[in-house]
C-alpha cells in the first residue's frame, strides 16, 4: 500500500508477477546465486544490459564461513521482503524459518571457532581482539583485500 495524500491508501503490486494469487509461481535461486546476483527470486532478475557478476572466492575457513552467514543473512532479508507482501505463503515462511535456523548455526559456528562477528556488550572489560590482526597494507603479498 502507498499513501495517497488525495485519496488515502491505494493498493500498488511492487511484483506485478507475485500476485497473492501466484505465489506457488515462485521459484527461488539457489542462496550462493542470489547473493551474487542479489536476487533471490529466479523469475525477478534481470541482468543489467551484458553485466556479468563475479563470485567472491573465499581463501581459507574463516572467510567461507563468513561468506555462508552473509550468504544466509540476503536470504532471509530478501525473503522477509517477500514475506511483507505475501504473508499467507505457508511455503516461503517453512523456507525462511530453515534458513534463519541454518544462519544461527553458522553464526554459532563462527563464534566459537573465531569469535564475535559483532560487539554486543560496550561495557565489557575484555580487550578486542581484531586490533591484533594485520591491516591490509600489513599484508604479506602487498595487495589490498
Amino acid at each position: 500500500m502507498l499513501f495517497d495524500d488525495n485519496l488515502g491508501f491505494i493498493s500498488y503490486n511492487l511484483y506485478n508477477n507475485m500476485s497473492d494469487n501466484n505465489t506457488k509461481n515462485v521459484e527461488l535461486a539457489n542462496i550462493e546465486d542470489g547473493f551474487f546476483k542479489g536476487n533471490m527470486f529466479k523469475n525477478e532478475y534481470k541482468p543489467y544490459k551484458n553485466y556479468e557478476y563475479r563470485k567472491v572466492m573465499a581463501k581459507n575457513e574463516r572467510e567461507a564461513l563468513l561468506l555462508d552467514i552473509m550468504e544466509l543473512a540476503f536470504a532471509i532479508n530478501d525473503l522477509n521482503l517477500y514475506l511483507d507482501l505475501h504473508p499467507n505463503d505457508e511455503d516461503m515462511l517453512k523456507k525462511f524459518n530453515v534458513l534463519v535456523e541454518k544462519s544461527c548455526q553458522k553464526e554459532m559456528e563462527y563464534v566459537k571457532k573465531y569469535g564475535p562477528l559483532e560487539v554486543i556488550d560496550s561495557h565489557s572489560n575484555q580487550k578486542f581482539e581484531w586490533i591484533n590482526s594485520p591491516w591490509p597494507w600489513e599484508r604479506e603479498d602487498n595487495k589490498y583485500v
